[in-house]
């Protein structure tokens, strides 16, 4: 049987143009959505989604979903030819602080993923490599490092094509 959807995965440190990539892969679509999962928890959080939605070309329709991204994928996807979900660190960021354990993240991954997988859109998903740097000091920042380590590993596994970014240029490593 013939795929019909196709799931590109970009992952990149901080500032590194993953979104920027992630705009340029969606320009030609006709129909995109925008799945945010950033929360303005503070003031500077909130002109950052400013500025991230003055990126965004107007036609788009954005979608803020700090977990359930599930759920919001079965009522939307099947009106759009792409979505963009930006970004999974923040969600497993989100889960993190929500209570749910590495076994739980894991699974709502593999949930987005397998809802990913019956549609017939495109989907670009963006997420920050993490394990890069040094140790972290606490228990709960090694946790975040080692479980998005993981998810992003599952998810570049699945995807169909994958691109790490650097300095504003987009490498294709798959």
């Amino acid at each position: 049987m013939h795929k019909m959807n196709k799931i590109i995965f970009i992952v990149g440190g901080a500032r590194s143009g993953k979104s920027t990539h992630a705009i340029k892969l969606a320009k030609d679509a006709k129909k995109v959505a925008f799945i945010a999962t950033c929360q303005p928890l503070d003031k500077e959080m909130e002109k950052r989604i400013k500025l991230h939605r003055k990126a965004r070309p107007k036609n788009w329709h954005t979608f803020e979903e700090p977990k359930d991204i599930n759920t919001l994928l079965e009522k939307v996807a099947k009106n759009f030819d792409c979505l963009i979900l930006d970004c999974l660190t923040l969600l497993v960021s989100n889960f993190l602080l929500s209570g749910y354990n590495e076994k739980e993240i894991l699974s709502k991954v593999r949930l987005i993923l397998s809802a990913l997988n019956k549609t017939n859109t495109k989907a670009i998903i963006v997420s920050n490599e993490v394990g890069l740097g040094i140790v972290p000091q606490n228990k709960l920042s090694r946790d975040f490092r080692d479980i998005a380590g993981k998810v992003n590993q599952l998810v570049a596994r699945v995807a169909d094509e994958v691109f790490f970014t650097v300095s504003g240029i987009a490498l294709k490593i798959k």
